[in-house]
């Protein structure tokens, strides 16, 4: 072949072409950005929710448009409602969690009960932080709350003026989940006929592990805090603690951000060893022993129904998606340490044997 017949690239046009391609895409994302959060969340409900629309579906007489509207509706009551509900109860309770915190700084603090000692691994410590307490009095405790409440306190208020913005983007994603739900199948191929162009079979084995790393991560994650949530608020309850609802809203928080129910438990059982109820104490202690145990296996059960991964991995997409992207970071790690994993042992899949 003669050299001078070869096809000669033009490398000013080529650069010129990738440099207005990307300035398409970053144009495009930066007029879409408001809208990127919402359509994440309802990407994640949808692609979580989507057997349980076929099976609504069904009893449609596989009609789309009922089973949508039904589907929307229960979106919206899973969360609007609770959002709304989770507000207005940190408000109503607004002066009470005041007086609460005036209570404890007027607290008189006595020598610590016998059975402070008697504790398993901690009475020790625990005994002599006490006796330091009752010391030093609780003018000194206080004084080094003190900043922390005030921060707090702002950081409250500032997210309670932001319930406006939350609660349109809440709206906006369960619109946004109305639209996908009723042509879901036709993005599901666009998305997938994307990871094919991108990488062939693999590509779209790819896309498919995503969809089902979200499912896993909505079951798992999401029923077990229900699920621990709604019975340590049981245990509340029946413990005769005041501000029920309160406590358990703050449980589903703490256990939609892997804290566990105990952050809230273990406190109302301390509080009411204070305050003498023994029996109450007790009986709360046993219960949320088995509360903050269900998820020792009631999520890795969950988990694995959903998609088969390593469950540290799971933990880990969630935690570090968490901190690092928000709340929907906790769909959005595992989903990219999935798809990181499973192309990793694709990739060692195909190296050749070693030898003997």
């Amino acid at each position: 072949m003669n050299p001078s017949s070869a096809p000669k690239i033009d490398l000013t046009r080529t650069t010129l072409n990738l440099l207005m391609i990307c300035a398409l895409l970053v144009t495009s994302a930066w007029i879409l950005s408001p809208f990127l959060p919402a359509l994440l969340w309802a990407t994640m409900v949808v692609v979580a929710t989507w057997p349980l629309l076929l099976e609504i579906q069904k009893h449609f007489g596989n009609r789309r448009r009922p089973a949508v509207a039904a589907m929307t509706l229960l979106v919206l009551l899973v969360l609007v409602v609770p959002l709304s509900l989770a507000i207005a109860t940190l408000v109503d309770n607004a002066d009470q969690i005041v007086e609460w915190g005036k209570d404890l700084a007027e607290l008189n603090v006595s020598a610590p009960p016998d059975w402070v000692g008697e504790l398993p691994w901690i009475g020790d410590a625990a005994k002599n932080a006490w006796l330091h307490l009752v010391n030093t009095g609780h003018a000194e405790l206080a004084g080094k709350i003190a900043p922390y409440a005030g921060n707090l306190t702002k950081w409250f208020v500032r997210e309670i003026g932001n319930f406006g913005l939350v609660f349109v983007q809440f709206l906006l994603t369960v619109a946004l989940a109305a639209v996908l739900f009723l042509d879901g199948e036709r993005y599901a191929t666009s998305v997938r006929r994307f990871g094919r162009r991108l990488a062939g079979e693999r590509g779209d084995a790819t896309v498919v592990l995503a969809a089902r790393a979200i499912r896993a991560v909505a079951l798992g994650v999401g029923i077990t805090a229900l699920v621990q949530s709604l019975l340590g608020g049981i245990g509340l309850a029946i413990a005769g603690l005041p501000a029920v609802a309160l406590l358990t809203a703050l449980m589903f928080m703490f256990c939609i951000a892997q804290l566990g129910p105990g952050l809230v438990l273990i406190p109302a059982v301390i509080w009411l060893y204070w305050s003498d109820s023994t029996a109450w104490a007790t009986f709360l202690l046993i219960w949320s022993i088995v509360v903050m145990s269900l998820d020792n296996f009631l999520r890795p059960f969950l988990i694995r129904q959903g998609a088969d991964l390593p469950m540290l991995l799971i933990l880990a997409g969630v935690i570090g998606g968490m901190l690092s992207f928000g709340l929907v970071g906790i769909f959005i790690g595992p989903v990219v340490l999935a798809v990181g994993y499973t192309l990793l042992q694709a990739w060692l899949a195909d190296a050749p044997p070693a030898a003997d």
